[in-house]
Protein backbone atom coordinates (compact mmCIF):
# COMPACT_ATOMS: atom_id res chain seq x y z
CA UNK A 1 0.00 0.00 0.00
CA UNK A 2 2.95 2.18 0.89
CA UNK A 3 4.23 1.44 -2.74
CA UNK A 4 1.17 2.51 -4.31
CA UNK A 5 0.64 5.85 -2.48
CA UNK A 6 4.46 6.59 -3.17
CA UNK A 7 4.15 5.70 -6.74
CA UNK A 8 0.59 7.59 -7.14
CA UNK A 9 1.96 10.69 -5.65
CA UNK A 10 5.08 10.32 -7.85
CA UNK A 11 3.00 10.30 -11.03
CA UNK A 12 0.78 13.14 -9.36
CA UNK A 13 3.79 15.69 -8.52
CA UNK A 14 5.47 14.67 -12.23
CA UNK A 15 1.78 16.10 -14.03
CA UNK A 16 1.79 18.55 -11.43
CA UNK A 17 5.25 19.90 -13.11
CA UNK A 18 4.32 19.65 -16.62
CA UNK A 19 0.92 21.68 -16.17
CA UNK A 20 2.94 24.56 -14.35
CA UNK A 21 5.20 24.19 -16.68
CA UNK A 22 2.50 24.57 -19.42
CA UNK A 23 1.28 28.03 -17.29
CA UNK A 24 4.62 28.99 -17.11
CA UNK A 25 5.15 29.18 -20.69
CA UNK A 26 1.74 30.67 -21.41
CA UNK A 27 2.13 33.58 -19.33
CA UNK A 28 5.49 34.43 -20.62
CA UNK A 29 4.24 34.73 -24.53
CA UNK A 30 3.28 37.70 -26.02
CA UNK A 31 -0.95 38.00 -25.24
CA UNK A 32 -2.87 38.38 -28.21
CA UNK A 33 -4.83 42.20 -29.38
CA UNK A 34 -6.93 43.69 -31.47
CA UNK A 35 -5.49 44.26 -34.60
CA UNK A 36 -4.42 47.99 -35.81
CA UNK A 37 -5.74 49.52 -38.67
CA UNK A 38 -2.73 52.33 -39.71
CA UNK A 39 -3.89 54.02 -42.93
CA UNK A 40 -7.24 55.49 -44.33
CA UNK A 41 -9.29 53.90 -47.21
CA UNK A 42 -7.69 56.16 -49.79
CA UNK A 43 -3.95 55.52 -48.56
CA UNK A 44 -4.65 51.81 -48.97
CA UNK A 45 -6.57 52.38 -52.65
CA UNK A 46 -3.44 54.88 -53.61
CA UNK A 47 -0.53 51.66 -52.35
CA UNK A 48 -2.79 49.29 -54.39
CA UNK A 49 -3.04 51.87 -58.01
CA UNK A 50 0.55 52.48 -57.67
CA UNK A 51 0.99 48.26 -56.82
CA UNK A 52 -0.84 47.78 -60.13
CA UNK A 53 1.54 49.52 -62.22
CA UNK A 54 4.48 47.16 -61.28
CA UNK A 55 2.17 44.14 -61.90
CA UNK A 56 1.35 45.35 -65.15
CA UNK A 57 4.73 44.36 -66.34
CA UNK A 58 5.24 41.26 -67.72
CA UNK A 59 8.62 40.38 -65.86
CA UNK A 60 8.31 36.57 -67.24
CA UNK A 61 11.33 34.62 -66.16
CA UNK A 62 12.37 31.77 -69.13
CA UNK A 63 15.03 29.27 -68.70
CA UNK A 64 18.04 29.56 -71.18
CA UNK A 65 16.65 32.89 -72.19
CA UNK A 66 16.59 36.37 -71.40
CA UNK A 67 14.28 39.41 -73.02
CA UNK A 68 14.92 42.85 -71.54
CA UNK A 69 11.82 44.37 -72.83
CA UNK A 70 9.52 43.75 -69.79
CA UNK A 71 12.31 44.12 -67.35
CA UNK A 72 13.07 47.46 -69.10
CA UNK A 73 9.30 48.53 -67.79
CA UNK A 74 9.52 47.63 -64.65
CA UNK A 75 12.90 49.69 -64.09
CA UNK A 76 11.44 52.17 -65.60
CA UNK A 77 7.97 52.26 -63.47
CA UNK A 78 10.25 51.70 -60.16
CA UNK A 79 12.31 55.15 -60.92
CA UNK A 80 8.83 56.94 -61.58
CA UNK A 81 7.42 55.74 -58.40
CA UNK A 82 10.55 56.14 -55.97
CA UNK A 83 12.45 59.08 -57.49
CA UNK A 84 14.00 60.02 -54.16
CA UNK A 85 14.93 56.44 -53.52
CA UNK A 86 16.32 56.58 -56.79
CA UNK A 87 18.12 59.75 -56.35
CA UNK A 88 19.85 58.98 -52.78
CA UNK A 89 20.86 54.56 -53.66
CA UNK A 90 23.86 53.50 -54.97
CA UNK A 91 23.04 50.93 -57.62
CA UNK A 92 24.54 47.70 -58.70
CA UNK A 93 23.74 45.62 -61.74
CA UNK A 94 24.21 41.84 -61.29
CA UNK A 95 24.00 38.96 -64.39
CA UNK A 96 21.48 40.72 -66.84
CA UNK A 97 18.98 42.23 -64.21
CA UNK A 98 19.49 41.38 -60.88
CA UNK A 99 19.37 44.83 -58.87
CA UNK A 100 20.96 45.75 -55.61
CA UNK A 101 20.79 48.90 -53.79
CA UNK A 102 22.84 50.60 -51.37
CA UNK A 103 21.58 53.61 -49.08
CA UNK A 104 24.64 54.25 -46.76
CA UNK A 105 23.33 54.63 -43.27
CA UNK A 106 25.12 56.74 -39.82
CA UNK A 107 27.17 53.75 -38.48
CA UNK A 108 28.80 52.32 -42.53
CA UNK A 109 30.38 49.21 -40.68
CA UNK A 110 26.82 47.40 -40.42
CA UNK A 111 24.40 46.61 -42.87
CA UNK A 112 20.59 44.96 -43.28
CA UNK A 113 19.02 43.92 -46.73
CA UNK A 114 15.48 43.39 -47.58
CA UNK A 115 14.86 41.34 -50.45
CA UNK A 116 12.13 40.33 -52.61
CA UNK A 117 12.32 39.13 -56.66
CA UNK A 118 11.07 40.55 -59.41
CA UNK A 119 10.70 38.05 -62.13
CA UNK A 120 7.52 35.75 -61.74
CA UNK A 121 5.67 32.55 -63.27
CA UNK A 122 4.01 32.83 -67.18
CA UNK A 123 0.06 32.88 -66.55
CA UNK A 124 -1.79 29.98 -67.12
CA UNK A 125 -5.63 28.63 -66.71
CA UNK A 126 -8.74 29.96 -66.19
CA UNK A 127 -8.43 34.13 -64.01
CA UNK A 128 -11.18 35.92 -63.11
CA UNK A 129 -9.40 38.73 -63.69
CA UNK A 130 -6.13 39.03 -66.33
CA UNK A 131 -3.31 37.66 -65.08
CA UNK A 132 -1.24 41.21 -65.93
CA UNK A 133 -3.82 43.98 -65.16
CA UNK A 134 -3.24 44.66 -61.40
CA UNK A 135 -6.95 44.83 -61.70
CA UNK A 136 -8.50 46.03 -57.95
CA UNK A 137 -11.86 44.25 -57.60
CA UNK A 138 -13.73 42.66 -54.46
CA UNK A 139 -11.25 44.51 -52.01
CA UNK A 140 -8.47 42.88 -53.50
CA UNK A 141 -5.74 43.53 -56.20
CA UNK A 142 -5.37 40.61 -59.22
CA UNK A 143 -1.97 39.78 -60.82
CA UNK A 144 1.02 37.58 -61.17
CA UNK A 145 3.37 38.80 -58.99
CA UNK A 146 1.05 40.14 -56.01
CA UNK A 147 1.70 37.30 -53.84
CA UNK A 148 5.15 36.02 -55.32
CA UNK A 149 6.75 38.81 -54.52
CA UNK A 150 6.38 41.84 -55.78
CA UNK A 151 3.43 42.93 -52.90
CA UNK A 152 6.95 42.87 -50.31
CA UNK A 153 9.50 44.88 -53.03
CA UNK A 154 6.51 47.69 -53.50
CA UNK A 155 6.42 47.74 -49.89
CA UNK A 156 10.34 47.37 -49.52
CA UNK A 157 10.71 50.49 -52.35
CA UNK A 158 7.82 52.27 -50.39
CA UNK A 159 9.00 52.15 -46.55
CA UNK A 160 12.71 53.73 -47.83
CA UNK A 161 10.88 56.18 -50.00
CA UNK A 162 8.93 57.89 -46.97
CA UNK A 163 11.74 57.61 -44.33
CA UNK A 164 13.46 59.67 -47.61
CA UNK A 165 10.94 61.63 -47.19
CA UNK A 166 10.60 62.15 -43.57
CA UNK A 167 14.21 63.09 -43.80
CA UNK A 168 14.65 59.77 -41.35
CA UNK A 169 18.79 59.11 -41.33
CA UNK A 170 19.19 55.12 -41.62
CA UNK A 171 21.31 53.80 -38.50
CA UNK A 172 23.13 51.71 -41.10
CA UNK A 173 23.49 50.67 -44.06
CA UNK A 174 20.53 50.02 -45.67
CA UNK A 175 20.15 47.76 -49.19
CA UNK A 176 17.60 46.50 -51.04
CA UNK A 177 18.33 43.11 -53.42
CA UNK A 178 15.60 42.13 -56.11
CA UNK A 179 16.68 39.44 -58.80
CA UNK A 180 15.20 38.73 -62.29
CA UNK A 181 15.94 34.88 -62.35
CA UNK A 182 15.20 33.47 -58.66
CA UNK A 183 12.24 31.49 -60.42
CA UNK A 184 14.27 29.57 -62.14
CA UNK A 185 17.04 29.47 -59.53
CA UNK A 186 19.07 31.73 -61.50
CA UNK A 187 22.70 33.50 -61.37
CA UNK A 188 21.63 37.01 -59.70
CA UNK A 189 21.72 36.91 -56.39
CA UNK A 190 24.51 34.15 -56.30
CA UNK A 191 26.22 36.33 -58.58
CA UNK A 192 25.85 39.85 -56.03
CA UNK A 193 27.28 36.91 -52.89
CA UNK A 194 30.05 36.85 -55.05
CA UNK A 195 30.46 40.48 -55.06
CA UNK A 196 29.94 40.25 -51.25
CA UNK A 197 32.10 38.44 -50.42
CA UNK A 198 35.32 39.82 -52.37
CA UNK A 199 34.16 43.32 -51.10
CA UNK A 200 34.20 41.38 -47.36
CA UNK A 201 30.17 42.85 -47.17
CA UNK A 202 28.32 41.08 -44.69
CA UNK A 203 25.32 41.84 -43.08
CA UNK A 204 23.52 41.60 -39.46
CA UNK A 205 20.06 40.59 -40.96
CA UNK A 206 18.79 39.48 -44.28
CA UNK A 207 14.89 39.58 -44.62
CA UNK A 208 13.83 37.82 -48.01
CA UNK A 209 10.55 36.06 -48.96
CA UNK A 210 9.59 32.23 -47.38
CA UNK A 211 7.40 33.32 -44.59
CA UNK A 212 4.15 35.27 -44.22
CA UNK A 213 0.98 35.50 -41.94
CA UNK A 214 -0.80 32.52 -42.75
CA UNK A 215 -3.40 29.68 -41.21
CA UNK A 216 -2.16 28.36 -38.50
CA UNK A 217 -0.14 25.42 -39.17
CA UNK A 218 -0.91 22.94 -36.51
CA UNK A 219 -4.56 22.48 -35.47
CA UNK A 220 -6.08 24.12 -32.28
CA UNK A 221 -3.97 27.65 -32.62
CA UNK A 222 -6.23 30.29 -31.15
CA UNK A 223 -5.78 32.86 -33.80
CA UNK A 224 -6.37 33.38 -37.77
CA UNK A 225 -3.45 33.80 -38.65
CA UNK A 226 0.18 32.97 -37.70
CA UNK A 227 3.35 35.03 -38.57
CA UNK A 228 5.94 32.03 -39.87
CA UNK A 229 9.16 33.22 -39.87
CA UNK A 230 11.35 30.38 -41.70
CA UNK A 231 14.98 30.13 -40.20
CA UNK A 232 15.92 27.30 -42.29
CA UNK A 233 15.76 25.85 -46.11
CA UNK A 234 16.00 22.11 -46.37
CA UNK A 235 19.02 20.55 -48.57
CA UNK A 236 19.13 19.48 -52.15
CA UNK A 237 21.25 16.79 -53.08
CA UNK A 238 21.38 14.96 -56.42
CA UNK A 239 22.34 10.89 -56.45
CA UNK A 240 23.11 9.66 -59.61
CA UNK A 241 22.98 5.90 -59.18
CA UNK A 242 24.30 3.45 -61.78
CA UNK A 243 23.68 -0.19 -61.92
CA UNK A 244 25.69 -2.35 -64.54
CA UNK A 245 26.20 -5.79 -65.63
CA UNK A 246 30.22 -5.34 -65.27
CA UNK A 247 29.66 -5.01 -61.75
CA UNK A 248 27.27 -7.79 -60.87
CA UNK A 249 28.32 -10.92 -59.18
CA UNK A 250 26.45 -14.43 -58.29
CA UNK A 251 25.38 -13.36 -54.80
CA UNK A 252 22.69 -10.81 -56.36
CA UNK A 253 20.67 -12.86 -57.46
CA UNK A 254 19.30 -13.58 -53.77
CA UNK A 255 19.43 -9.59 -52.89
CA UNK A 256 17.34 -8.41 -55.29
CA UNK A 257 17.51 -9.99 -59.00
CA UNK A 258 20.61 -10.67 -61.51
CA UNK A 259 19.33 -8.09 -64.07
CA UNK A 260 20.32 -4.35 -63.52
CA UNK A 261 16.37 -3.61 -63.74
CA UNK A 262 15.94 -6.00 -61.14
CA UNK A 263 18.31 -4.82 -58.95
CA UNK A 264 17.86 -1.25 -59.21
CA UNK A 265 13.93 -1.75 -58.68
CA UNK A 266 14.81 -3.90 -55.52
CA UNK A 267 17.64 -1.36 -54.40
CA UNK A 268 14.70 1.35 -54.91
CA UNK A 269 12.23 -0.44 -53.10
CA UNK A 270 14.06 -0.97 -49.97
CA UNK A 271 15.76 2.94 -49.97
CA UNK A 272 12.06 4.04 -49.82
CA UNK A 273 10.44 1.75 -47.83
CA UNK A 274 13.39 1.27 -45.18
CA UNK A 275 13.54 3.63 -42.37
CA UNK A 276 17.35 4.39 -43.35
CA UNK A 277 17.70 7.60 -41.81
CA UNK A 278 18.20 10.13 -38.20
CA UNK A 279 15.01 11.47 -37.19
CA UNK A 280 15.10 14.15 -34.71
CA UNK A 281 13.36 17.35 -33.39
CA UNK A 282 15.73 19.59 -34.47
CA UNK A 283 16.22 23.08 -33.12
CA UNK A 284 14.23 24.72 -35.38
CA UNK A 285 11.62 22.36 -34.98
CA UNK A 286 11.45 22.34 -31.30
CA UNK A 287 11.50 26.23 -31.19
CA UNK A 288 8.64 25.72 -33.51
CA UNK A 289 6.24 23.76 -31.08
CA UNK A 290 7.43 26.10 -28.03
CA UNK A 291 6.73 29.38 -30.13
CA UNK A 292 2.99 27.95 -31.02
CA UNK A 293 2.50 25.79 -28.17
CA UNK A 294 0.99 28.99 -25.75
CA UNK A 295 -1.76 29.93 -28.68
CA UNK A 296 -2.77 26.12 -28.90
CA UNK A 297 -5.96 24.33 -27.10
CA UNK A 298 -5.38 21.55 -24.70
CA UNK A 299 -3.70 18.41 -24.81
CA UNK A 300 -1.38 19.73 -27.73
CA UNK A 301 -0.36 22.90 -25.17
CA UNK A 302 0.59 20.40 -22.50
CA UNK A 303 2.61 18.46 -25.15
CA UNK A 304 4.05 21.29 -27.05
CA UNK A 305 5.52 22.98 -23.84
CA UNK A 306 7.20 19.64 -22.41
CA UNK A 307 9.28 18.47 -25.65
CA UNK A 308 11.60 16.82 -23.47
CA UNK A 309 9.05 14.21 -22.20
CA UNK A 310 6.81 14.16 -25.59
CA UNK A 311 9.52 14.78 -28.13
CA UNK A 312 9.84 11.38 -29.16
CA UNK A 313 6.28 10.46 -29.49
CA UNK A 314 6.07 13.74 -31.38
CA UNK A 315 8.89 12.02 -33.76
CA UNK A 316 6.85 9.17 -34.48
CA UNK A 317 3.75 11.13 -34.89
CA UNK A 318 4.63 13.27 -37.02
CA UNK A 319 5.31 11.13 -40.47
CA UNK A 320 1.88 9.88 -40.06
CA UNK A 321 0.22 13.54 -39.91
CA UNK A 322 1.59 13.70 -43.09
CA UNK A 323 4.67 14.06 -45.94
CA UNK A 324 5.81 17.45 -45.18
CA UNK A 325 5.25 17.11 -41.20
CA UNK A 326 7.50 14.00 -41.96
CA UNK A 327 9.73 16.17 -43.85
CA UNK A 328 10.88 18.44 -40.71
CA UNK A 329 12.53 15.68 -38.66
CA UNK A 330 15.06 14.31 -40.93
CA UNK A 331 16.32 14.36 -44.35
CA UNK A 332 13.56 12.92 -47.34
CA UNK A 333 14.39 10.79 -50.38
CA UNK A 334 12.54 10.52 -53.94
CA UNK A 335 13.51 9.22 -56.97
CA UNK A 336 12.50 11.50 -59.65
CA UNK A 337 14.26 9.49 -62.93
CA UNK A 338 15.41 6.17 -63.67
CA UNK A 339 16.18 4.76 -67.12
CA UNK A 340 18.27 1.53 -68.69
CA UNK A 341 17.25 -1.64 -69.85
CA UNK A 342 18.19 -5.34 -69.08
CA UNK A 343 19.29 -5.21 -72.98
CA UNK A 344 21.85 -2.02 -72.65
CA UNK A 345 23.13 -3.57 -69.46
CA UNK A 346 23.05 -0.60 -67.50
CA UNK A 347 20.39 1.53 -65.30
CA UNK A 348 20.33 4.56 -64.02
CA UNK A 349 18.65 6.45 -61.65
CA UNK A 350 18.36 9.56 -59.71
CA UNK A 351 17.66 10.35 -56.38
CA UNK A 352 16.76 13.75 -54.69
CA UNK A 353 17.30 13.82 -50.51
CA UNK A 354 16.11 17.09 -48.78
CA UNK A 355 18.38 17.06 -45.63
CA UNK A 356 17.94 19.02 -42.48
CA UNK A 357 20.57 19.05 -40.67
CA UNK A 358 24.37 19.22 -42.58
CA UNK A 359 25.73 16.45 -39.41
CA UNK A 360 23.14 13.76 -39.65
CA UNK A 361 22.86 14.61 -43.98
CA UNK A 362 26.70 12.84 -43.82
CA UNK A 363 25.63 9.36 -41.96
CA UNK A 364 22.61 9.30 -43.68
CA UNK A 365 24.35 9.22 -47.24
CA UNK A 366 26.50 6.52 -45.96
CA UNK A 367 23.18 4.51 -44.87
CA UNK A 368 22.09 5.14 -48.80
CA UNK A 369 25.51 3.56 -50.02
CA UNK A 370 25.75 0.87 -47.80
CA UNK A 371 22.49 -0.32 -49.40
CA UNK A 372 23.78 0.68 -52.80
CA UNK A 373 26.52 -1.70 -52.38
CA UNK A 374 24.72 -4.22 -51.22
CA UNK A 375 22.93 -4.20 -55.10
CA UNK A 376 26.40 -3.16 -56.48
CA UNK A 377 24.97 -0.12 -57.65
CA UNK A 378 27.83 2.77 -57.76
CA UNK A 379 26.29 6.28 -56.13
CA UNK A 380 27.70 9.92 -57.21
CA UNK A 381 26.81 12.79 -55.33
CA UNK A 382 26.06 15.87 -58.32
CA UNK A 383 27.90 18.87 -57.86
CA UNK A 384 24.64 21.19 -58.11
CA UNK A 385 24.04 19.70 -54.35
CA UNK A 386 23.53 21.96 -52.09
CA UNK A 387 22.66 23.17 -47.99
CA UNK A 388 22.95 25.95 -46.44
CA UNK A 389 23.79 26.74 -42.72
CA UNK A 390 20.28 27.57 -40.85
CA UNK A 391 20.05 31.05 -39.34
CA UNK A 392 21.29 31.36 -35.90
CA UNK A 393 18.24 32.18 -33.88
CA UNK A 394 20.18 33.13 -31.00
CA UNK A 395 20.96 36.34 -32.57
CA UNK A 396 19.02 39.97 -31.78
CA UNK A 397 17.83 40.01 -34.93
CA UNK A 398 16.06 37.50 -34.62
CA UNK A 399 14.40 38.65 -31.75
CA UNK A 400 13.86 41.85 -33.14
CA UNK A 401 11.96 41.00 -36.06
CA UNK A 402 9.53 39.19 -33.74
CA UNK A 403 9.30 41.80 -31.61
CA UNK A 404 8.42 44.23 -35.20
CA UNK A 405 5.65 41.54 -35.63
CA UNK A 406 3.92 41.77 -32.58
CA UNK A 407 4.03 45.47 -32.79
CA UNK A 408 2.49 45.82 -36.09
CA UNK A 409 0.40 42.47 -35.95
CA UNK A 410 -0.35 41.96 -32.36
CA UNK A 411 -3.62 39.69 -33.16
CA UNK A 412 -0.91 36.59 -34.74
CA UNK A 413 1.14 34.11 -32.82
CA UNK A 414 4.73 34.38 -34.17
CA UNK A 415 6.83 31.44 -34.54
CA UNK A 416 9.93 30.15 -36.50
CA UNK A 417 9.72 27.19 -39.31
CA UNK A 418 12.04 24.93 -41.65
CA UNK A 419 10.91 26.01 -45.04
CA UNK A 420 10.62 23.14 -47.66
CA UNK A 421 10.69 25.30 -50.80
CA UNK A 422 13.72 27.49 -52.19
CA UNK A 423 14.58 31.37 -51.69
CA UNK A 424 17.06 33.52 -53.23
CA UNK A 425 18.46 34.08 -49.92
CA UNK A 426 19.44 30.60 -49.26
CA UNK A 427 22.87 31.59 -50.78
CA UNK A 428 23.43 34.19 -48.39
CA UNK A 429 23.96 32.55 -45.45
CA UNK A 430 27.96 33.11 -45.67
CA UNK A 431 27.62 36.72 -45.51
CA UNK A 432 24.47 36.87 -43.35
CA UNK A 433 24.52 34.36 -40.38
CA UNK A 434 20.78 35.50 -39.67
CA UNK A 435 18.89 34.81 -42.86
CA UNK A 436 15.43 35.07 -41.98
CA UNK A 437 12.78 34.39 -44.64
CA UNK A 438 9.42 36.31 -43.83
CA UNK A 439 7.53 38.74 -46.18
CA UNK A 440 4.84 40.39 -43.72
CA UNK A 441 1.60 39.94 -46.35
CA UNK A 442 -1.27 38.05 -44.53
CA UNK A 443 -2.51 35.54 -47.09
CA UNK A 444 -6.11 33.57 -47.18
CA UNK A 445 -5.50 29.50 -47.91
CA UNK A 446 -6.68 30.37 -51.59
CA UNK A 447 -3.95 33.26 -51.65
CA UNK A 448 -1.38 30.72 -50.72
CA UNK A 449 -2.39 28.30 -53.19
CA UNK A 450 -2.38 31.41 -56.02
CA UNK A 451 0.84 31.01 -56.14
CA UNK A 452 2.32 29.62 -59.17
CA UNK A 453 -1.42 28.72 -60.13
CA UNK A 454 -4.56 30.92 -61.12
CA UNK A 455 -6.08 34.23 -59.82
CA UNK A 456 -2.97 35.24 -57.55
CA UNK A 457 -4.24 38.48 -55.14
CA UNK A 458 -3.83 39.83 -52.01
CA UNK A 459 -5.87 42.15 -50.29
CA UNK A 460 -5.55 45.62 -50.43
CA UNK A 461 -4.60 46.00 -46.65
CA UNK A 462 -2.60 43.76 -46.72
CA UNK A 463 -0.60 45.79 -49.23
CA UNK A 464 -0.35 49.04 -47.07
CA UNK A 465 0.38 46.84 -43.77
CA UNK A 466 3.14 45.32 -45.09
CA UNK A 467 4.79 48.71 -46.02
CA UNK A 468 4.24 49.94 -42.55
CA UNK A 469 6.07 46.97 -41.31
CA UNK A 470 9.32 47.49 -43.31
CA UNK A 471 8.97 51.22 -42.24
CA UNK A 472 8.80 49.57 -38.37
CA UNK A 473 11.61 47.48 -39.14
CA UNK A 474 14.11 49.81 -40.84
CA UNK A 475 13.03 52.91 -38.19
CA UNK A 476 13.53 51.09 -35.17
CA UNK A 477 16.31 48.87 -35.98
CA UNK A 478 18.84 49.36 -33.48
CA UNK A 479 22.97 48.73 -34.66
Amino acid sequence: MIAFIIILFVVLAFLLYLFIKMNIAASKAPKLQEGKNYYSEEEINKYAQDLGKMIRCKTVSVKDSYEDSEFKKLRETVEELFPLFHKRAEKLTFSEDCWIYKIEGKNKNHNIMLMSHHDVVDVSGEWEHDGFSGEIADGKIWGRGTVDTKTPLFAEFSALEELLEEGFEFPCNVYIGSSHNEELGGNGIPEANKYFKENQITFDVILDEGGALIEPPIAGIKAEKCAMIAVHEKGRYYLNCKATAANAHASLTAAGGATVVERMSAFIDEVTKKDLFIRRLNPQVRAMFSHLAPYCSFPMKLLFTNLEVFGGLLKKVMPKINAQAGGLIGTTCSFNKIEGSSEDKVCSARAFLRPVDEKDFEKDLQKFIEVAKKYAIEVEVDESSEYHAPADMSKPQFDYLKKCVNEIFPQYPVSPFILPAGTDARTLTDVCPCVLRFAPIRLSAQQLASVHAENENIDLDAVANCVKFYKHFVKNYKV
